[in-house]
Formats: C-alpha cells, sequence, structure tokens
C-alpha cells in the first residue's frame, strides 16, 4: 500500500520546495539522481556530501560531474558548461565529509535523505565493505537526524535476502545475526591478519618468492617486492576472511552480506528516532535503458565484465543454470523508482521495502541472456587486434562442478607451460609463447574468479516479486508515467541486450581497436632545450653477444686453432654453473667469470680488441640500435652505453657515445688480476649511478630514455620517463606489457662475420 502521497499529486509537486540530502553523487547511481534531481526538480534544493582528495576538493569533483556524459541533456538545456556550472552552484550545496570516518556535520532542515554511497565491490576486505556499508550508514543516519526529521531513502540490493530459493517478497529480513558483534569481530580482522603476515616464518616466504622472480634486479627489488607479497596476502586473506564469514551465515558475499547488516542497522535508527523510512533493493543494475541515453553506463557492472569477455571469445563455459533468472534492471529504472519513493515517503515507525527489480513479472532467463547476446556477437564480432575477428564459444551449460574441473585442467596446462616459455632463449618465438600463455592465465584466472564471484547468482532459484512497487507505479499520474518510467515488465530483454546494453559495454573495445590500427610509433625521439641522456644497455641490447662470448673471441684471437677444442670445453662445460649464478644474481656471475681474466696481458687483451675483436663486435651490432643511437645524437641528446662488459669491449663503440661505462679489470703489473676494480654496475646498482649523474649534470630523468633487454635492467628502465623494452627476456617482456611500455625487436646482424683472427699473444 503506498501512503503519505495525495492521489493525483505529481512526484515533482510532492518533492517541490523540499531540501533534498544526497550521498554517492560522484558514483554510477547517485549522479544520475543529481542529475535528474536538477533537470526535472527545479522548486527542490539539494545537499549532497562529498569527500575531498588530495587531487580535488569537494566542489571541484562535484563540478568535474557535470563533464560527464550522465549530464549532456542537461547541459543541452541550458545551452552549454557555463550554465551548467552556474546552476549548480545556484541549486547545489557541497559539503566535504566522509562518513565512513565518523558523523558528518550536516545542516538542519534536510527533508529527504537518499543514501546510495557504498563499497559495491562483491569481495573486499571484510573490514572495508563494513566500515562503509554498516558502520559509516549508521555515522551518516545519525548525523541526518540530529537535527532533522528527513524521510530516510536507503538504497541497498535485492540481493541481501541471501542465498534462498523460491519467491522473495518485500519486507523486512528474517536473520538474527547480531550486526554490532559481526562488525567488532570483522574490524578486529585486520590488526590480526597484519599480525599474522609479520610472523618469521611469513616473512620468510615473501622474501623467498620475490627472491626467485626478482634477485637479478638487486636488494631492493627482492625488498620491494616482498613487501607487496605480503600486503597482498593480507588482503586476499581479509577478502577470504569476508567471502567465507558471509556464505557461513548464509549470504553470497560479503557486499550482500554488510548490506543486509546495514538495513537492520537504519530500521532501529528509524525506529529509535521515530523517521520514516524505504528501503530501495535493486537487482543488478545495469545500463540506461532511455536517460540519459539509452546504453548509458558510468563504469562496468556486475554483467559487463563477462560480457566483454565472452565477446573476446575467453570464456568457454561458465556456471549457471540455464534456466535460472538473471535480475536485470537499467539504471534509469532504479533512479525514476527512487525519485518515486522520495515523494512517497511511509509513516514513522512503519518501513517501506521496494524491490525494483525484473525476475517476477518479466524474467530473463540465463540462456535467454547466454542466447541474445552470442547472437549479438555472432552479427557484431568484436575485432581482434591485426588477426580479423573474435569467435564466440558455444556453451553447453555442463554445470558448476564440470566447469570446475575444466578450470583446474587449464591451470595445471598453464604452470607446465610456464616452466617451459621462462627457460625459452630470447627471441620472437619466446615472446609469441609467453603472450599466447599469458592470454591463456587470464582467461583461466578470469573465468576462475568470475565463476567463483558470480557463480552463485547465475545458479540461483530466486524470485524478488514486486507489489510494493507495482502498487507505487499504479499510483503515479499519466504525465509522471511518461516522464519516469520505471516498469519491469515492458521491458524487452532482446532489443535491450542486443540494440542497448552490449553495443555501450563493447564501445570501449572497439575504439581501442580503432587506436591501434592508427597508433603512431611507440618511441617519439624529441629536441629539448635542457639535457637529455639516452642510455643503452650493449650486450642483448646493441649485440647479441654477451661476457662469455666476448671472452671466447678474445681466446680464439689469443690462440691457434688446434687449441680452440679444449678452450670451448673449458668456458662451455661450466655454462650450467654460470647460468646458476646469473639467474641468482648478476653480479656474482660476473665476479666469477672474470676470474678467468686472470695472468692475461692487459696490453695484449686491448691489442687483440682494437686489432681484431673490435671489427668482429662492429659487424654484429643491430641496424637498428645503431640506427637509433644517430637519431638520439641528432636531437641533441647525451647518449651512454653501461654494460656489464669488461671496459676493453667497450671502446669499438666509442664513436657512438658521449659516456662509456664497462666493467673494470684489476690490474697489477700489466696483467690482469681476475677481480673487479669496484662491484659491477648491476641491477639496481645502475639505476644509483644513473641517478647521481643525472643530479650532477641537471638532468630530468622523466625526459629521458634508456634500452635494455633484460629484467635485471628494470631499476634503470624505471628511473627514466621513456624506457624501451628491446628483444626483452621473458620477465621484461611481461612486465612491459603490463607498464605499456614500448617494446621493440632489434634485428642483429645475420651470420658469422668474416673476420681473421691471426695469432696475437695477451697471456
Amino acid at each position: 500500500m503506498v501512503e503519505s502521497r495525495p492521489a493525483g499529486t505529481s512526484i515533482v509537486d510532492a518533492l517541490a520546495g523540499k531540501r533534498i540530502f544526497l550521498t554517492g553523487v560522484t558514483g554510477f547511481l547517485g549522479q544520475v539522481v543529481l542529475e535528474r534531481l536538477l533537470l526535472d526538480f527545479p522548486e527542490s534544493t539539494i545537499t549532497v556530501l562529498v569527500r575531498s582528495q588530495t587531487s580535488a576538493t569537494a566542489v571541484e569533483r562535484v563540478h568535474y560531474l557535470t563533464r560527464k556524459p550522465a549530464f549532456d541533456v542537461l547541459r543541452q538545456r541550458l545551452g552549454g558548461d557555463d550554465q551548467l556550472l552556474a546552476l549548480l552552484d545556484e541549486r547545489v550545496t557541497v559539503i566535504d565529509g566522509d562518513f565512513t570516518r565518523g558523523e558528518p556535520e550536516l545542516p538542519s532542515g534536510i527533508d529527504v535523505a537518499i543514501h546510495s554511497a557504498a563499497t559495491v565491490s562483491f569481495d573486499p576486505p571484510i573490514q572495508e565493505a563494513f566500515q562503509t556499508n554498516l558502520l559509516g550508514a549508521q555515522n551518516l543516519y545519525r548525523a541526518v537526524a540530529t537535527n532533522n526529521t528527513p524521510h530516510l531513502v536507503h538504497v541497498s540490493t535485492a540481493y541481501v535476502a541471501g542465498v534462498q530459493k523460491g519467491v522473495i517478497p518485500e519486507g523486512p529480513l528474517e536473520h538474527k545475526v547480531d550486526y554490532r558483534q559481526e562488525a567488532e569481530m570483522a574490524m578486529q580482522a585486520k590488526a590480526e591478519v597484519e599480525a599474522a603476515s609479520r610472523k618469521p616464518e611469513m616473512l620468510e616466504h615473501f622474501m623467498a618468492k620475490a627472491a626467485k622472480d626478482h634477485s637479478r634486479a638487486g636488494p631492493s627489488t627482492v625488498s620491494q617486492d616482498a613487501e607487496e607479497r605480503r600486503k597482498q596476502w593480507v588482503d586476499k586473506r581479509l577478502i577470504e576472511y569476508g567471502r567465507m564469514r558471509a556464505r557461513t551465515l548464509g549470504w553470497p558475499d560479503v557486499y550482500t552480506f554488510t548490506k543486509a547488516l546495514g538495513e537492520r542497522a537504519v530500521e532501529d535508527i528509524a525506529h529509535e528516532r521515530r523517521l520514516p523510512l524505504s528501503i530501495v533493493r535493486p537487482s543488478i543494475i545495469e545500463s540506461a535503458l532511455e536517460h540519459p541515453f539509452p546504453g548509458w553506463i558510468d563504469g562496468f557492472k556486475m554483467a559487463d565484465p563477462i560480457i566483454r569477455a565472452y565477446g573476446l571469445g575467453q570464456i568457454p563455459e561458465f556456471p549457471g543454470i540455464p534456466e535460472g533468472i538473471v535480475d536485470l534492471i537499467p539504471v534509469d529504472y532504479v533512479v525514476n523508482a527512487i525519485l518515486a519513493v522520495a515523494a512517497t515517503p511511509p509513516p514513522a515507525g512503519e518501513p517501506a521495502h521496494y524491490n525494483v527489480s525484473s525476475g517476477d513479472r518479466n524474467p530473463l532467463r540465463f540462456y535467454e541472456l547466454y542466447e541474445w547476446v552470442r547472437a549479438y556477437f555472432e552479427a557484431h564480432p568484436l575485432p581482434e587486434r591485426g588477426r580479423g575477428e573474435h569467435k564466440v564459444p558455444e556453451w553447453k551449460f555442463p554445470g558448476n562442478i564440470t566447469v570446475e574441473r575444466m578450470l583446474r585442467r587449464a591451470e595445471q596446462l598453464t604452470d607446465v607451460a610456464e616452466k617451459i616459455v621462462t627457460h625459452l632463449p630470447k627471441s620472437q618465438t619466446m615472446r609469441d609463447a609467453v603472450s599466447r600463455l599469458d592470454r591463456d592465465k587470464a582467461r583461466v584466472d578470469f573465468v576462475k574468479r568470475y565463476s567463483d564471484l558470480y557463480g552463485m547468482y547465475t545458479e540461483t532459484e530466486v524470485v524478488y516479486t514486486d507489489e510494493r512497487v507495482v502498487a507505487l507505479w499504479n499510483s503515479l499520474t499519466p504525465e509522471d508515467r511518461a516522464r519516469f518510467p520505471f516498469d519491469a515488465g515492458v521491458i524487452d530483454w532482446k532489443h535491450y541486450l542486443q540494440d542497448v546494453h552490449s553495443p555501450a559495454v563493447t564501445q570501449s573495445l572497439r575504439e581501442l581497436s580503432r587506436r591501434d590500427r592508427e597508433k603512431k610509433p611507440a618511441v617519439r625521439i624529441r629536441p629539448r632545450d635542457e639535457p637529455v641522456l639516452a642510455l643503452f644497455d650493449m650486450e642483448g641490447t646493441i649485440i647479441s653477444s654477451n661476457v662469455v662470448e666476448s671472452y671466447v673471441w678474445t681466446r680464439f684471437a689469443d690462440l691457434e686453432a688446434d687449441e680452440w677444442p679444449a678452450e670451448l670445453v673449458s668456458v662451455f662445460g661450466r655454462i650450467p654453473t654460470y647460468l646458476t649464478i646469473d639467474r641468482r644474481d648478476r653480479g656474482d656471475f660476473l665476479r666469477t667469470f672474470f676470474r678467468r681474466y686472470e695472468g692475461a696481458s692487459v696490453e695484449g687483451v686491448q691489442r687483440l680488441i682494437d686489432g681484431h675483436v673490435a671489427e668482429f663486435m662492429l659487424q654484429k651490432a643491430s641496424p637498428a640500435g645503431i640506427r637509433r643511437i644517430r637519431e638520439h645524437r641528432a636531437a641533441g641528446h647525451r647518449t651512454v652505453m653501461i654494460t656489464a662488459a669488461a671496459e676493453p669491449f667497450v671502446r669499438p663503440f666509442a664513436p657512438l657515445f658521449d659516456v662509456l661505462i664497462g666493467a673494470e679489470l684489476e690490474e697489477r703489473d700489466g696483467r690482469y688480476t681476475g677481480f673487479m676494480s669496484q662491484p659491477p654496475l648491476v641491477g639496481e646498482a645502475r639505476a644509483a649511478w644513473l641517478r647521481r649523474y643525472a643530479q650532477q649534470e641537471g638532468v630530468d630523468l622523466r625526459h629521458s630514455y634508456a634500452y635494455a633487454d633484460s629484467y635485471s635492467d628494470l631499476p634503470l628502465l624505471r628511473a627514466v620517463g621513456n624506457p624501451v623494452a628491446v628483444s626483452p627476456d621473458s620477465s621484461l617482456y611481461r612486465f612491459a606489457r603490463r607498464r605499456r611500455w614500448p617494446i621493440e625487436t632489434w634485428a642483429m646482424s645475420k651470420g658469422m662475420p668474416k673476420v681473421r683472427f691471426p695469432r696475437a699473444a695477451a697471456r
């Protein structure tokens, strides 16, 4: 039964002259509530609570909203941005506050309070969900009720009913969970998990994992990664706390769990303060059907990642009951229902509950959603970057157990593939294999995560009735029904999914593909007035050789041909040992290998390099690399070579570089001792040298460039504003792709250069 709005009174008239208080206006739902109030309720005044950020004040955040597409209709009606901002400043009062941290100071005279702000993630850490959805809601309503007796409109979710089967009516929830105790324990969980993560055995575990992946980059990188792993473990543990606590009490996730407890808390406050209370429970909110325009959406909601991933061919199967109801509702229908509820307060002490849903009178079956979305992608396939079009899979709905078995098998296969590709030599074949593996792993991880997160929603056998919403709809004037539609019974789901929603949620993917086709060269070399550095690694970047190969060149030039086999056996017989040391620590590898120079004549080695090996090295240099160095020099940039190779091997490239940095071998009485004069510049040491050099020379590294091929050079690459991964190893390739760094393949000179090595004593 609908109360407190005289028959024939429009929504606009019922709210005329009212002071309406809003939260969540920077979010998906709240911004459209604000837009509709400004557009259609000229006699209402609005107060909004917005939290300031480091980069923007509360007022600036509200002003920024006016640039969004949600305000296009209002902007066009008023005549432009300036007029829209003027209207905003005239009718909207912005209060800077954060209800999750305490009770904000709110003005008196509030007639209606619409609270839609919430943690909308389905799996936040448990304490975050409780802080916002329960404790924060309590703070807000207590503050609102301090100097006011407003109509409270609390936006919840239909899924607060929990894991049930059958028909769920509109009304108070039936549970005996003590929300005060649950909140207390949830807030304690953070400290408990933090303490557990700092136990020695856990820290040792994090360090071991970090060292395995990052030891070549240096100890600071290992430490930073270990701490990041600890934080990720804490978050994951707290997420699992929330998920399992919710499920043990009958809710699918911590979001619906805390929203259910939030309802009970606001009901208690409304009862204590004798305030009229309406609880609006939308089902799955998706893109607009009509207003502000068909398909309007801000961000991605529940169904959207799955639709997009399916269109990309990334979901071969998904758990769910084919005939189960997927209860979607367009966002504009939810907003219109909220406004109608706000204009229709119930008597104090008699809370009204509204299920704004579609499953009762206009059910959308899971198999229907699948068939219509599949038909959309078959008619309008997503472009596959440079490789035609994505083909969508055909689902057989094998059931949750079968899907889980498929995922376990896929995880095992990707684990085996991971061990293989990480040991492949650097090549385009390796990078292609890594890309395919990463796509496969991402596909498995996506399906696994969303199956676990949303599987309970697609397997539901529940129907949310909406008799009170229908009664509210029937109470509206004909004008209001035309202006503020929210009758879910008339939605044409095929039209909505194929002509409205799917085009909207895939638009950005199509735009990204178009931009990829039109993209400009990744690396732009620009002259600048201030000094700019262009740093290049040598081995693996400019030339394909390494310190082992450089040593072999020198030894071949120094030995008779019949002595070559024995030397090759001596060097390459120790390759497995060298590789093991190199994977652990690049510096240790260099110290170990350079011992082979012990006793060698300094003059002899230099004569061999200058007379014979230098020509060999230059012939092996990458033409693309040489061109890039010359481009930087032409732009006035200072070129720097920084390498782990011994300093004599760097000199052939002196004409191309302003600064040459190589490993300095210790000399004594004209011979090498086998030791280094100072620690090698590898990993983090290169970045430290670079920062010091830049400070001394007055160089802003944000405009500088660095080129390298190895993950050990990650600190160097991260130190500049223009990092470039050149023919990278698997670890650097993955990192560069995640960070969207330019990745280039510089082909090396093919074939064995024809250089004659006469015997020239270096011993």
